[in-house]
């Protein structure tokens, strides 16, 4: 089965960089991305600092990232770019999990890495890299289908058929009016997929069809007969953005 995606993925390479002040922890990822022909090293650095110089001056499509830095910390890196790349977290504190859902970033990698989960975020990143990338060519032509992976095979599924999704760490669990599909990504990588007017971040758990929501009261959203809660942060956004825009006033 990898070796069936590198194949299709053999035309597209992503360029990488590879930050981390540990140099045991550097060569490992370094190492892994040999073994993966859609992968490309730009240079491993050992601090965010010096990872600067190079998102200055070279394209980098992905980003391997530790979070735990001195001086700058990876977190702090990340949110100091104004158009970041796509990030993968690489640390070995879980605490952190929630700022990487934040952060939009693609994947959240514990140490120590086994190459199995290394490859399955690096196979994510290169779905997003190609969807972006189609999305800029498309303008704004908007495909209302995707692909998901179940086992050995590929599903097409149409998005406005989705009720809501929901967040199970690296998978997300589709929720359809009669079925569900659980599918190895990130929540937030869904996100950045899909169009930004059809789909509202209603919790850091749930992303929300909002073409599928039947009412909203207090912090709660009713989504397809399901009662989903609603961030109190995100509340007044999804007012202002969804439902004051289609509200009938006398």
């Amino acid at each position: 089965m990898e070796e069936n995606i590198e194949k299709q993925a053999s035309k597209v390479v992503l360029r990488c960089l590879v930050v981390d002040d540990e140099p045991v922890a550097r060569e490992g990822i370094v190492d892994f991305m040999v073994k993966v022909n859609f992968l490309e090293l730009v240079e491993d650095c050992s601090s965010a600092l010096e990872a600067t110089e190079y998102i200055n001056k070279e394209r980098i499509d992905l980003i391997f990232l530790d979070i735990n830095m001195p001086y700058l910390s990876g977190m702090d890196f990340l949110e100091s770019l104004d158009h970041p790349p796509l990030t993968i977290f690489t640390t070995a504190y879980s605490e952190y999990a929630l700022d990487g859902y934040r952060l939009q970033v693609v994947d959240y990698l514990m140490k120590p890495i086994a190459f199995k989960r290394f490859y399955q975020a690096a196979v994510n990143a290169l779905q997003l890299f190609k969807l972006r990338n189609h999305a800029e060519k498309s303008g704004n032509e908007q495909q209302d289908y995707m692909y998901i992976r179940q086992g050995d095979s590929f599903e097409k599924i149409y998005w406005p058929d989705i009720l809501y999704m929901e967040s199970m760490q690296n998978y997300v669990k589709l929720h359809f009016r009669e079925d569900k599909r659980v599918i190895h990504q990130t929540l937030s990588s869904l996100e950045e997929m899909l169009p930004r007017e059809q789909f509202f971040r209603i919790h850091k758990s749930f992303l929300v069809n909002v073409a599928q929501i039947d009412s909203v009261m207090g912090g709660r959203v009713f989504v397809g007969g399901v009662e989903l809660p609603l961030s109190r942060y995100r509340r007044e956004k999804l007012l202002n953005q969804v439902v004051y825009k289609n509200l009938i006033s006398k």
